[in-house]
């Protein structure tokens, strides 16, 4: 288990440093279709319910190709 995290926590640093020192932006991620979002005079409320579904999607098949390969 702590071999994942390992994992992960390289993984993670490699797309923030990517993201930090390159021009590619993720400013499609949060105005996907299906992301709820109202905007009012004095009142804005988001519901990223679209993205959300993404992420879960994405980490899902990343940990079981990480159980797959920890056999």
């Amino acid at each position: 288990m702590g071999k994942t995290f390992i994992i992960i926590g390289v993984i993670i640093v490699i797309i923030g440093l990517l993201l930090q020192f390159t021009s590619f932006s993720f400013n499609w991620f949060g105005r996907l279709p299906g992301d709820i979002r109202i905007e009012k005079p004095g009142y804005s409320f988001y519901f990223p319910i679209t993205s959300m579904i993404l992420i879960s999607v994405v980490a899902s098949i990343l940990l079981w190709i990480f159980r797959k390969i920890n056999l």
